[in-house]
């Protein structure tokens, strides 16, 4: 048996009646497709499959994306049939902090909307502000529509579960704002020049174009890194992480721990202060 471009859209078909998001089948189809590259003709077997694991590894990959890799491939093999072929995981030691270099911090957040919108950029603050305010994640951006910022409130619906965000009335002020001068009369706001939604493509790309403007390292932005500042933000407020993991709409607090992780300079400063070096 070979992986056929047939399957991976047989595949991609049975992730969107699960109500996957269009980021999630995508990333797992781009795994998937890689592994069909590296397979080339040769069979699908359990031994082949276990060597892709070793591939890439010696591609250095970190430890956690050649598991996020192989969790795409395995979901495509039980999809197939195939559960034989699955393949086991990394064993990773829990992290207890995040990589500096990918920690963004307020002062970063508010040089980037600086940059955004002293270039004019308004529809990208804006909508920085909005992912930012309310730990939503950017597949859900849609749902931001005219009806919600009236409300208050939007209503999510992804991965077969629905969920209410509450919009701040700060940030409803200005998204009816932005929505009366785009004449826009209802549904979602952030849209393209023609009318459409705006992907998370375009919005990965728009931020990246800030980032020498904004003085703020490229590996430090992106669209999900937001939904940390928020997550991070919430948490040092209330110090409630169950809350926190209902707003953001993970089922396990243990998910939302990973949200709070502090940067390996915050944990040395804690280290230091134990004082036990004499």
């Amino acid at each position: 048996m070979t992986i056929t471009e047939t399957s991976c859209q047989a595949f991609a078909a049975y992730l969107r009646s699960e109500e996957r998001s269009a980021g999630t089948i995508e990333k797992y189809l781009r795994d998937v497709r890689a592994f069909a590259r590296w397979l080339d003709r040769r069979a699908l077997t359990r031994e082949n499959a276990a060597a892709w694991r070793g591939v890439l590894l010696s591609q250095r990959y970190a430890p956690a994306t050649v598991n996020s890799m192989l969790s795409a491939l395995n979901r495509f093999l039980r999809f197939l049939g195939r559960e034989d072929c699955r393949i086991r995981f990394l064993r990773l030691q829990r992290r207890t902090f995040r990589e500096q270099r990918r920690e963004i911090t307020r002062e970063d957040y508010r040089r980037l909307l600086d940059a955004a919108r002293e270039s004019g950029r308004r529809r990208l603050a804006l909508l920085m502000e909005t992912i930012c305010a309310t730990g939503i994640r950017v597949s859900e951006v849609r749902y931001i529509t005219l009806e919600a910022a009236r409300q208050g409130r939007a209503e999510i619906s992804l991965k077969g579960k629905i969920r209410t965000i509450l919009l701040p009335s700060k940030l409803c002020r200005k998204l009816l704002k932005y929505a009366a001068e785009r004449k826009i009369a209802s549904g979602e706001l952030f849209l393209t020049g023609s009318g459409k939604g705006i992907s998370r493509r375009q919005i990965w790309r728009e931020m990246k174009d800030l980032c020498a403007l904004a003085g703020v390292e490229a590996s430090k932005v992106f669209p999900h890194n937001l939904r940390h500042l928020f997550a991070a933000s919430f948490y040092r407020a209330c110090r409630d992480i169950v809350k926190l993991a209902d707003i953001l709409g993970h089922s396990s607090v243990n998910t939302t721990r990973l949200y709070l992780l502090t940067t390996g300079a915050e944990h040395a400063r804690q280290m230091e202060r134990l004082g036990l070096v004499t």
